[in-house]
């Protein structure tokens, strides 16, 4: 088959690169970095260098993949960050589109079935209706849980303040997913014979809030580490003093709301899956590698 990845060499796409080309498929890779090309050749793929904001460059970098792996690039300085991620999805179908793309797996969120009201998932819901709506395309939605990965951004407040937490409390359910996982589970559905409009949950593990303080705490030495819940203006004014802008602050705080009153899980306690492998304790290691 014929693939093309977006999202460069990042935590889902360069794992997910390293399984299509050893099962032998021609893989195109999507990076708005130059410097990426020679790792994305190492690795047996072909580098296509551009921005997604181009959908000129999107379109050909589409054309004549057999399937297409779409995901929106984070960006901390997004103005009216829900309207960015839209706007980036609505680059990629118009991609889709121009270039004949019939099959699509697309990275979602835990939380998308909601219309607003969970930050920056709010943003991906609106790409998964746009999706929903290209005629003919075969579209996975894969709603991943919280990254494991997104623990490393408390590196800081665990060194210097002792503790860790969000604006949600020790005992609050979290679903959580390894990067890994994620590729694992989009390699399978991009070689797969899927066909409609379809969500697929991904998970590596369910464990509380606490459970990751005391999990990751042991592994770095300090097992008293205690959760702390901040409240929400706390929550927005240590992020912004971290270095974010009031509008990604406040977009993560809400989305840290949904995660306290549980809105967020609903639909993936109705459709649990099969967990992946890496379990918190395994990522635990690697926290405690960076740490």
């Amino acid at each position: 088959m014929k693939i093309t990845v977006t999202g460069s060499l990042g935590n889902i796409s360069k794992p997910l690169t390293e399984i299509l080309t050893k099962a032998g498929h021609h893989v195109t890779v999507v990076s708005s970095s130059q410097d990426r090309a020679a790792e994305i050749g190492a690795l047996g793929a072909t580098p296509a260098i551009g921005l997604v904001t181009d959908t000129d460059f999107l379109t050909r970098a589409f054309t004549g993949a057999d399937a297409v792996y779409v995901m929106v690039p984070p960006n901390l300085g997004a103005i009216e960050w829900k309207n960015y991620i839209a706007g980036i999805g609505q680059n990629y179908a118009d991609a889709i589109k121009a270039a004949g793309i019939n099959k699509v797996v697309h990275l979602s969120s835990i939380g998308a079935h909601l219309e607003d009201g969970t930050g920056p998932v709010t943003g991906i819901h609106r790409v998964e209706e746009i999706y929903n709506g290209l005629e003919g395309v075969a579209v996975k939605h894969l709603r991943a849980g919280f990254f494991y990965t997104n623990f490393y951004s408390n590196v800081d407040m665990v060194k210097h303040a002792g503790i860790i937490g969000s604006n949600f409390g020790a005992d609050t359910p979290l679903v959580l997913v390894h990067p890994h996982d994620i590729a694992e589970a989009v390699a399978e559905e991009l070689q797969s014979n899927f066909t409609g409009k379809s969500v697929r949950y991904v998970a590596s593990d369910e464990r509380t809030a606490g459970d990751v303080a005391k999990v990751l705490g042991a592994a770095i030495g300090k097992p008293e580490l205690p959760w702390i819940e901040f409240s929400d203006a706390d929550n927005i004014a240590g992020a912004i003093g971290a270095g974010l802008s009031e509008e990604i602050a406040t977009n993560f705080t809400e989305m840290g709301v949904s995660a306290r009153t549980g809105k967020m899980f609903e639909d993936y306690y109705q459709h649990r899956p099969v967990l992946g492998k890496i379990k918190l304790e395994d990522f635990a290691k690697e926290f405690a590698g960076a740490f």
